[in-house]
């Protein structure tokens, strides 16, 4: 799991973080099942993670930390050449401040990014029929699949969640004037 994996990362650098517990919950956002520029996947972020800082708090609980996760493409236009990308957003936030963390990203062949775009459908389904499996969100992810498993949808995560969560566990630099 992508949380485990950067925590498990800001803890060498701050033992603090290897105390921290995880509270998983699935929640809606108000952006489409796959998201297709960087607004929406970063809108997606921020509204899970507050989705789940109101989920906690109707149930009595809280936490110090909330965070989201949202991926999906994002395609620009270069001298008239379209380029499709996977990549993903994650959004942490303490309830007052929040921050935002970018995964790297993946071009994704034209021919699948027209079946996701054109089709109006999720790539999770799409990159398992083009995988010839079933489920491969739950696992590698399309991540996995692009990259012969050398970044899953995990580690690429990973990255994004270590940047979102800069400024709680580097809060010395991050609230000094530098």
């Amino acid at each position: 799991m992508a949380v485990r994996g950067s925590l498990a990362r800001i803890a060498e650098i701050d033992p603090a973080w290897a105390e921290a517990n995880i509270i998983a919950r699935r929640v809606e956002t108000n952006v489409p099942a796959m998201p297709l520029n960087d607004w929406q996947l970063m809108q997606g972020a921020r509204e899970r993670a507050l989705a789940v800082r109101d989920l906690l708090q109707a149930q009595r609980r809280s936490a110090d930390v909330y965070v989201g996760l949202e991926g999906g493409f994002h395609s620009i236009s270069i001298e008239g050449d379209w380029h499709t990308f996977l990549r993903g957003w994650a959004y942490a936030t303490d309830g007052k401040n929040g921050t935002f963390g970018a995964t790297p990203s993946i071009s994704v062949p034209a021919s699948l990014a027209k079946k996701v775009i054109e089709g109006r459908r999720e790539l999770g389904l799409v990159i398992d029929e083009v995988a010839g499996v079933s489920d491969v969100r739950s696992r590698q992810g399309a991540w996995g699949i692009l990259s012969r498993d050398l970044v899953t949808r995990s580690m690429s995560f990973e990255v994004a969640l270590i940047a979102a969560l800069a400024p709680f566990y580097n809060q010395k630099l991050y609230s000094e004037s530098v």
